[in-house]
């Protein structure tokens, strides 16, 4: 494998990531990201295939930009989103299968999900990955629309905050960094955000009472992932990833000082071409703009369209660095007590 990467210019890195096509980086691909020098790597299943591999894409992508410390992301929740699922990995329980086993036994729930973070997160570490961008902690209503479900812990803000801290305080243990998605919340979304916008008609202080509440108990996780939908009661015209009304509530009311990364921009709950969805959310005032479809075309206006991470981004990106443990388990026999939780708790 790669282990030093070049030296470069003391430019800071573009307040960017972005995705490739396959298993290894095409010539191409290296040209741009040597050239562009985005911050970050978002991997998908077309990524993934065994270990050894793994680790060569992310050293390859490191040394394409000249830092060895280049973040690597993937989509690994648990349940129906873990991108490490073509069988050669443990297969990890949905976040709604550890709020149900919260609610018969709040403490059993909370030991058992420390675990599973533990696991997860040392395999991810393994594979030189640094987050699986979790926790969810949306709220799961009855009429929430399924791209949600399982992949929250339910409709109580509290018990969805005590869980949530387990994943926080579990991944960075581990070395992992965890990433509170979708804020400011997702939990009244109707509407999948990759084929429509959301729209919520919530008065402010009922978001207040609920949506909000994780967030802000949780507001001192390092990285937090911007969610696609249009509150009318606070901005009717943008969506909050575009949204610098939206991006100051985070910050003001919310309290919340860390990474701001949008969900991938490519979703069709954004109108307008690659370069005004890049360029929007920066505008916004979020630190990173994610735009991962992984086509060269796409990747070039994302980057041309984006600015090198300011003083202010570089420095939350730093703090987050810090926090950041070096705890290792063994992933077999962690997932299997966890496993072993669930027989016996009669949860399947």
């Amino acid at each position: 494998l790669v282990t030093q990467a070049r030296t470069v210019s003391s430019t800071p890195p573009l307040a960017l990531f972005v995705g490739v096509a396959g298993l290894r980086l095409t010539a191409d691909e290296a040209a741009f990201l040597r050239d562009a020098n985005p911050l970050g790597l978002f991997l998908f299943r077309r990524n993934l295939e065994e270990p050894e591999q793994t680790r060569w894409l992310t050293a390859e992508f490191r040394e394409a930009v000249g830092r060895a410390d280049a973040p690597v992301f993937i989509d690994q929740e648990g349940g129906r989103v873990q991108r490490l699922d073509n069988g050669r990995w443990p297969s990890f329980r949905s976040l709604g299968a550890f709020g149900a086993l919260a609610r018969r036994d709040l403490e059993l729930g909370k030991r058992a999900l420390r675990l599973s973070t533990q696991a997860m997160g040392s395999l991810m570490a393994e594979l030189t990955i640094d987050s699986g961008t979790t926790p969810v902690i949306d709220l799961a209503r009855r009429d929430t629309h399924d791209v949600i479900g399982q992949r929250a812990f339910g409709d109580d803000p509290d018990l969805v905050a005590v869980m949530g801290r387990e994943i926080v305080d579990g991944m960075l243990e581990v070395g992992e960094l965890p990433v509170i998605k979708h804020i400011p919340g997702y939990g009244r979304v109707a509407v999948d955000p990759h084929f429509d916008c959301p729209v919520v008609d919530a008065t402010l202080e009922d978001l207040r009472g609920s949506d909000f509440r994780p967030f802000v108990a949780l507001r001192d996780c390092p990285w937090a992932m911007v969610a696609h939908l249009i509150f009318t009661q606070i901005d009717p015209e943008r969506a909050a990833s575009v949204s610098p009304v939206l991006c100051r509530l985070i910050r003001d009311e919310l309290g919340y000082d860390g990474v701001l990364i949008t969900d991938c921009l490519s979703m069709e709950a954004l109108e307008g071409s690659v370069a005004s969805r890049v360029g929007g959310a920066l505008a916004a005032g979020y630190d990173i703009a994610l735009y991962s479809k992984g086509d060269m075309p796409a990747n070039i206006e994302a980057a041309g369209a984006a600015r090198p991470l300011g003083a202010a981004s570089l420095a939350r990106i730093a703090r987050a660095e810090a926090r950041r443990g070096a705890l290792r388990v063994d992933v077999p026999a962690v997932h299997a007590e966890v496993e072993r939780i669930f027989r016996e708790s009669g949860i399947a």
